[in-house]
């Protein structure tokens, strides 16, 4: 068995593949052996900024694999693997955010990936997964490897709050595998079993972080914001959303997040508008029109002009056969549309084009140092002149300093949010800021 990594460089062409002897690794040990590339890579992707994901991809069917084939036809058959995941990593597009590749075991390959917090990481990663498993299983076949694969596959997010970078990685990974190997029952019923308990008592947390107008700096909106249980591996919205969508409970967890939403809206008498964010996934099921009219008959004071859906992650709506009906109707409920992300691909731009949206909200990717750099103002002059063809309200992300600010204010965006202006807090202190 051999241990190897991709070593993270700044151009494909300077990869080098280094190979290590790892008789001493086990799959599920107490401690798993990390060497420096990967903790290198982790805490350096930390320090800049990044979210950094692992990814477990288990082969199901291994063992039967070893059963149909020969011992020397069985190792070339491995070995034609690992180079299909190397080739399918070095392939892909913004190959350089893939830190490292292991297989700690024959029957699985993990890799760690760091991820652009501006971006929708949960939607990014499955994106990721679903592009090397093409491109691997491409790969055996040009290969002539007739035997088919079956991949099992699971994730999870680093905590940055561990006491040491190898603690965060080891506990992400044993996550990652429970959830692709949902055979060891035992553990993934643990954490199934937390999350329906965090389903059942709706034991979560919200945080709201104002919108304000970018000429007087008055408060305009809050957009609701989710957390886990305190001190729990799910504390962390990453994680939450990520192992609520690889277990079914997505629709109901964003359910639970618009309830407790309406019964903080009811508490303070939050007057405000309030951005509440829902998936494509969410919005497209069946239910979701009549699971919202039921919330909203129970909290009949709270005006559906005043909430406004907040249109999640770049996943394609396509195949989902009421998100558009959906939002129709939602609309003749009196809700208003919100974009996100606008401006970090097509698919966000293609999306104002199908949605028609209320509000766009431009992404942090076009926000961060645009006072020094041209190109990007271009870029926000473009997206407003695009919000005022489709009639849309602009609110720009991630705003960090006076710098940014100025340069929303000179190209007169509506509004905008940020740790410059407020970091997310409860909605009664809010409130009172008002």
């Amino acid at each position: 068995m051999v241990n190897y990594y991709i070593k993270k460089t700044t151009t494909l062409t300077d990869w080098g593949k280094v190979f290590f002897s790892t008789a001493s690794l086990k799959y599920y040990p107490p401690k798993f052996v990390l060497r420096d590339p990967i903790k290198q890579g982790v805490s350096k992707a930390f320090k800049n900024g990044y979210e950094v994901a692992v990814i477990v991809y288990h082969i199901e069917n291994i063992h039967e694999i070893h059963q149909q084939l020969e011992p020397s036809p069985y190792q070339q058959y491995i070995k034609t693997l690992k180079i299909a995941f190397l080739n399918a990593v070095k392939t892909r597009q913004h190959a350089e955010n893939i830190l490292s590749i292991h297989d700690y075991d024959q029957n699985s390959v993990t890799l760690f990936v760091r991820m652009d917090r501006t971006l929708d990481c949960v939607a990014e990663i499955e994106a990721t997964i679903k592009s090397i498993l093409h491109n691997v299983q491409v790969y055996m076949s040009d290969k002539g490897a007739d035997v088919q694969l079956i991949f099992n596959t699971g994730f999870m997010f680093l905590e940055k709050k561990y006491i040491s970078i190898q603690e965060s990685i080891y506990q992400a990974h044993q996550q990652a595998v429970i959830m692709a190997m949902k055979q060891k029952e035992s553990e993934f019923n643990k954490m199934v079993y937390a999350l329906s308990n965090i389903v059942e008592k709706k034991d979560i947390r919200l945080l709201a972080q104002p919108i304000l107008d970018v000429e007087t700096n008055e408060v305009r909106a809050c957009e609701m914001l989710t957390r886990g249980p305190i001190g729990t591996p799910l504390e962390s919205p990453l994680n939450l959303f990520s192992f609520a969508r690889q277990t079914k409970f997505l629709y109901d967890l964003e359910m639970i997040v618009l309830e407790k939403t309406l019964e903080q809206i009811k508490r303070t008498k939050w007057q405000q508008d309030i951005f509440i964010n829902f998936t494509p996934l969410t919005i497209g099921n069946p239910c979701f029109v009549k699971d919202l009219k039921g919330l909203m008959k129970k909290y009949k004071d709270i005006a559906s002009n005043k909430l406004i859906i907040e249109v999640t992650e770049r996943d394609s709506f396509e195949g989902l056969e009421y998100f558009i009906s959906n939002l129709k109707i939602l609309r003749t409920l009196g809700f208003r549309i919100a974009v996100d992300d606008t401006g970090a691909g097509y698919a966000s731009l293609n999306s104002i084009s199908e949605i028609m949206p209320d509000i766009i909200k431009i992404d942090r990717s076009v926000i961060q140092d645009i006072d020094k750099n041209s190109v990007k103002e271009s870029m926000l002059k473009g997206l407003l002149l695009i919000a005022k063809e489709v009639g849309s309200i602009v609110v720009a992300e991630g705003i960090e300093s006076a710098e940014e600010a100025s340069v929303l204010s000179r190209n007169k965006v509506d509004l905008a949010q940020g740790y410059f202006y407020a970091r997310p807090t409860s909605l009664s202190n809010n409130l009172q800021a008002l």
